[in-house]
Formats: C-alpha cells, sequence, structure tokens
C-alpha cells in the first residue's frame, strides 16, 4: 500500500498546486520558466503513475475486502466508464458541445471513472485509489469553476457534429480498452 499512497502523493500532489499553494506555483514558473517547470511537472506526474500503478498492483494482491459489490455493479461500472471516455475525448475535441456543457470534460469524466470503479470493486486498494481520485478530481472541479467564474470564461457552445466525432471516438476506444486492453493492462476482464 505504501507505493500506491506515495504514487498518489506524487502525482495528486503536483496537480493540486493551483489550488493550494497558486502564488507559489506562479513564482516557480516565472523562476524557473515554463519548460523547465513543465518538465518537473511531468516528470514529477511519471514517477507518480508509475508507483500508482506498481502500487495498486501490490495492494490488490493482498488487499483486505471491505464489501461484496453487486452483480449488477460491473454492468453499472460498464455503463459509467462509457461516459468517462465520452468525456475524456470531450476533453480533446474542439467546439463540442458537451465539452461546452460540461466546461471541465477531463476532471468530470474521472469522477465517473472513479465511481463506477468504487461501485464495482470492493476491496480496500480500490478505495484507497478510486475514492482518493473522486475526492481530487471534485475538488479540482471546484477550484477550477470558480478560477473561470473569477475570469470570466465563456464556453464556445460547439457543433453537433463534434459531438458526433467525439461519441463515435469514444465508443471506439471504450471497446478497445474494456473488452481487450483493460485485462492485459489491469489484470481483471470486465465483462467476463
Amino acid at each position: 500500500m505504501f507505493y500506491l499512497v506515495m504514487g498518489l502523493v506524487f502525482f495528486l500532489g503536483i496537480h493540486t498546486l493551483r489550488i493550494v499553494a497558486d502564488d507559489w506555483r506562479s513564482a516557480k514558473v516565472a523562476g524557473l520558466g515554463l519548460m523547465t517547470w513543465k518538465g518537473i511537472y511531468a516528470a514529477v506526474s511519471l514517477a507518480g503513475v508509475a508507483l500508482v500503478i506498481l502500487g495498486f498492483g501490490l495492494a490488490r494482491a493482498s488487499s483486505i475486502d471491505l464489501w461484496q459489490p453487486a452483480r449488477w455493479s460491473h454492468h453499472a461500472a460498464g455503463l459509467l466508464t462509457l461516459v468517462a471516455f465520452v468525456l475524456l475525448v470531450a476533453a480533446y475535441v474542439p467546439s463540442s458541445r458537451i465539452k461546452g456543457l460540461v466546461g471541465h470534460p477531463m476532471v468530470a469524466g474521472l469522477m465517473v471513472w472513479s465511481v463506477g470503479h468504487l461501485i464495482a470493486n470492493g476491496r480496500l486498494a480500490d478505495l484507497v485509489l478510486f475514492g482518493t481520485l473522486l475526492v481530487w478530481a471534485s475538488a479540482e472541479l471546484v477550484s477550477l469553476r470558480k478560477r473561470d467564474k473569477a475570469t470570466g470564461v465563456t464556453r464556445d457552445p460547439g457543433s453537433w457534429a463534434n459531438d458526433i466525432v467525439t461519441l463515435i471516438i469514444a465508443v471506439v476506444f471504450w471497446y478497445i480498452f474494456a473488452l481487450h486492453l483493460h485485462y492485459t493492462l489491469v489484470g481483471v476482464a470486465p465483462f467476463g
């Protein structure tokens, strides 16, 4: 569990600086330069992701059961992860209505993905990983919306055509990941 927690501290710690220490972060960016800051940010993030992957694998092997998920929870998780994939893709497709309505679809997608995994998994390691990500993403979304309001951000209403592109890409990637890559990367076949 140590490596999982340390990975979350590294990854979420660097991603939380704008919430808890924006002035300090801005001073560091100004002092180091944007590219150096981005390099440090990427290195800490990648170290965090590597520790999370290693730590989650180790923790899952010896984790205790906290609850037994209902049979329907795996189907609900599949549906919620599809929604999360749509939100993730919407973050990168320019001028989609989904992005315009949600505002920060990547963070919202992480929230939906975390909820899906929390209801379908009942071990301590799952609660630590997905619960922590859900709490962080919720705080990040609140912070981003406050920052948007303070700076007067307006959103492009987007187009239906870009929503269709978003949905097609998301469904294809979700299908490939859920039915083929999830087992290879995580060791769990979500649909049997």
